[in-house]
């Protein structure tokens, strides 16, 4: 029997990559219509997708050999949607936490925020789901500040403090259960810092791939939409939502793991005393290896706190911004929130990373043989090295997806057949829709998950009257909790790389951690997502479907 499961797993990969589109091939032959000729494509996309047969990006990719051969779009119409808007605000977030990464400045944020907050193990798991954008930093830290830990006490003389040793003074039971005990720690703080990764991924427009695409998607289905979805009014939205979420779930962590155990925690004593201030020396010999601050870190620094300033006030809502002083013209606007990605991203192949040197007179020989100008902070070979370019391919391939189901009548066709939910409550549509995603999500790509769903709620609530973005938002959102299984996302790879986790620790914790999320989200959209994207009427830019060529 397993000699014939190896043999099937051999060729499975073979079979699903040649055998789907002669199995799917009765489709177009017994209705020869086109919005089935799209529903092929959509639908071979899916199954590649999902089984990843050949790379996500390269899976992107055909619509722009099937779409014109089928008589879909033609190729122009296809290619256009690769490199639209979207696609450059995402590629500028990128070129920016490149830079971020290249000159450590994670990795100081990171170990300053552990100095800050201490060495107890209680305040490490919360401030590590807080610290979103660092958690990896974070991580690998935590890891090695434990380890060098126990070696320093050793050293000193002190290994009856390690918790391996206390077997000696304390009976056999007490020794287990303090195993015990750290195995679920370990497990605690590795858990909460893949989970903190997919929920403060959702609380920007460019810290996961599902949000960027429900902007684009909103910018091909409804382009009369007014960037309603933009940095700003995205934040307002998601950001309440990831508090919420991480709060629950550091609540969930410590009741699965460490039982509130609130003694342990933060309780005194002195051999807590003894570890803590040898954890807190090693933090600061980590801290002090990485030198002074440098000139290019504070550039890169300067580079992303202007990013994220021009972001919020371009268009804010509740006040004019930046952009109306010169770059509208009557509803046209002319800079987005791409604009500013990428200027701030060209500004980071441009900015020094050395002060240019004016002392002409005292330079050696070396100093005036030097160009004058110093290196940027970023060059071409480091951002095509780290910039994952796949992902670009990915939203490329979802945009001419939503054309393609425009242009071919599928979505209308798809509307129609969900007209009988009109007499299901909102509320339950959304909730079981944003359940159906996160299920989805734990088995393939977010990004892909998101580019198959979005088209076909956006054709459903236009037929039912229902706000589009009253099922959009909570559905990319949920689009982002994959929690269950190792391979759901690469946090959870990573964390699961290091051994403290199985597959069984995954699943009991994260089945929990979809239901807060998907609780969260239904909460969002239900209360302040209500105020801030006007979803309790249907908006006039829902009522046509615009199709750009």
């Amino acid at each position: 029997m397993a000699s014939a499961l190896s043999y099937v797993s051999k060729f499975k990969s073979f079979v699903i990559l040649f055998a789907t589109p002669i199995v799917l091939l009765p489709l177009i032959i017994l209705i020869p219509a086109k919005f089935v000729r799209c529903a092929y494509v959509i639908i071979l996309m899916a199954v590649y997708w999902c089984t990843e047969v050949i790379p996500l990006a390269v899976t992107s990719l055909l619509p722009v050999l099937l779409f014109p051969l089928f008589k879909i779009l033609d190729s122009k119409q296809v290619c256009v949607q690769y490199m639209k808007d979207t696609n450059m605000l995402f590629l500028g977030g990128l070129i920016v936490a490149v830079a971020v990464e290249r000159w450590n400045l994670h990795k100081r944020i990171a170990l300053r925020t552990l100095l800050w907050v201490g060495a107890k193990p209680a305040h490490n798991t919360a401030t590590t789901a807080m610290m979103v954008p660092i958690v990896e930093a974070m991580l690998q830290q935590m890891e090695a500040t434990r380890s060098a830990t126990e070696l320093e006490l050793v050293e000193k003389g002190k290994a009856s403090e390690l918790p391996g040793n206390q077997v000696i003074f304390e009976s056999p039971g007490a020794g287990h259960q303090e195993k015990q005990d750290r195995k679920s720690m370990c497990k605690a703080m590795t858990l909460c810092v893949c989970y903190a990764a997919s929920i403060g991924g959702t609380a920007t427009l460019t810290g996961t791939g599902p949000n960027v695409v429900l902007q684009g998607q909103m910018h091909e289905l409804f382009p009369d939409s007014k960037d309603i979805v933009n940095f700003a009014s995205w934040f307002g939205f998601a950001f309440p939502n990831m508090l919420i979420m991480l709060l629950l779930a550091w609540l969930w962590l410590q009741c699965l793991f460490m039982r509130f155990n609130f003694k342990k925690s933060w309780g005194c004593g002195l051999e807590r005393e003894n570890k803590e201030k040898a954890a807190y020396e090693v933090l600061e010999e980590e801290y002090r290896k990485l030198g002074p601050f440098s000139f290019a870190e504070a550039n890169v620094l300067l580079c992303f706190l202007l990013l994220v300033v021009l972001w919020f006030s371009r268009d804010p809502g509740f006040m004019p911004g930046w952009l109306s002083i010169a770059w509208t013209d009557g509803e046209t606007k002319y800079a987005s929130d791409a604009t500013v990605a990428i200027f701030v991203a060209i500004l980071l192949f441009i900015v020094p990373s050395e002060k240019p040197k004016f002392n002409f007179c005292n330079q050696s020989e070396e100093e005036r043989n030097a160009p004058f100008y110093p290196p940027a902070l970023l060059n071409w070979k480091v951002a095509q090295e780290k910039v994952p370019w796949g992902i670009v391919l990915l939203l490329g391939g979802g945009f001419a997806v939503a054309q393609g189901c425009e242009a071919s009548g599928l979505s209308e066709w798809m509307g129609k057949q969900m007209e009988p939910l009109h007499a299901v409550p909102p509320a339950a549509i959304t909730l079981i829709l944003s359940l159906l995603v996160a299920v989805f999500t734990e088995c393939t790509s977010n990004v892909a998950t998101t580019t198959l769903f979005l088209p076909i709620f956006a054709s459903m609530s236009r037929s039912i009257g229902l706000n589009p973005l009253y099922v959009m938002l909570p559905c990319t959102l949920s689009a982002s909790f994959a929690f269950m299984l190792p391979v759901a996302t690469p946090p959870n790879a990573i964390v699961f790389a290091y051994g403290h986790l199985k597959v069984s620790d995954m699943v009991k914790t994260g089945l929990m951690m979809n239901i807060i999320g998907v609780f969260c989200v239904f909460l969002a959209v239900n209360t302040w997502g209500r105020v801030i994207f006007e979803l309790d009427h249907f908006p006039d830019w829902a009522n046509v479907t615009h199709i750009e060529t």
